[in-house]
């Protein structure tokens, strides 16, 4: 009889691998068996050189692995004694069914743990110089899912207009109808909103306009309906700030030199 083994669940953070925790390396280059998300890059997978690697992405154009798929095979693996490492984008435990998965291997007497990750909610607006919180413009933020209205709306509605930032993860493709959203219930057109797209990662662009101009926001010549690069939506005044992230890449390649 196989010893039981172990599965982590990892957040990798918005993309670029100095971004991940130190745990977070550990628990890789440990690693017996790796199941991590479309969204990792080649770099972070090679931090596990001696694991068995599959990719279970559920990106569009891709091989769609099924959440019950991904749970029975780190409950297998873990069954069979191995270390395994469920890599997942941002944080498991933000709209990334971490907690699905760790009630599965809870249900199969499964030992794991919960290493968390940087959300792209906080570090991609963080990395173009957006603030969620700031004095005088906003003391709070929240993040919502944009997949679907049914998860958007009910959160959104309840918040009045302006009182907070309004953080929107995988909502790109559906950004025009939150914007429409978003001012029938008493937004300002002229409120300030940024996109995010491909935070930290070699590829990032940002957009910066008014709340009223989401719905057609373009990076250059790039339509951003067709890409499948992650994007974080930020609306709410703080989004004004992102004249600064200027300023802040400039400090951040003096330090050291």
């Amino acid at each position: 009889m196989n010893p039981v083994g172990f599965v982590s669940l990892v957040g990798a953070g918005p993309g670029d691998p100095e971004l991940l925790t130190v745990k977070a390396v550990r628990r890789l280059e440990a690693a017996d068996l790796l199941l991590y998300d479309g969204l990792v890059r080649p770099e972070v997978v090679a931090l596990a050189p001696r694991a068995q690697r599959f990719c279970v992405s559920k990106r569009p154009g891709r091989r769609v692995a099924t959440q019950d798929s991904i749970q029975r095979l780190m409950i297998r693996g873990a069954q069979r004694g191995k270390r395994v490492v469920r890599l997942k984008s941002g944080d498991p435990f933000v709209l990334g069914r971490g907690g699905e998965e760790a009630l599965a291997l809870a249900g199969a007497g499964v030992p794991f743990e919960v290493i968390p990750g940087v959300t792209a909610a906080v570090s991609a607006p963080a990395l173009a110089g957006i603030p969620v919180t700031h004095r005088g413009l906003a003391s709070g933020f929240t993040v919502v899912s944009g997949h679907l209205p049914e998860a958007y709306e009910p959160i959104i509605a309840a918040v009045a207009p302006g009182s907070m930032t309004i953080i929107i993860l995988m909502g790109l493709r559906r950004r025009a109808a939150i914007a429409r959203f978003l001012l029938a219930r008493g937004w300002r057109a002229g409120t300030p909103a940024a996109i995010v797209l491909s935070a930290s990662n070699p590829d990032m662009r940002v957009w910066t306009g008014r709340l009223d101009a989401l719905g057609d926001a373009l990076l250059e010549d790039d339509g951003w309906p067709e890409r499948a690069a992650p994007g974080t939506i930020v609306v709410g005044e703080v989004a004004r700030l992102q004249a600064y992230r200027e300023i802040l890449h400039h400090k951040s390649a003096g330090v050291g030199a």
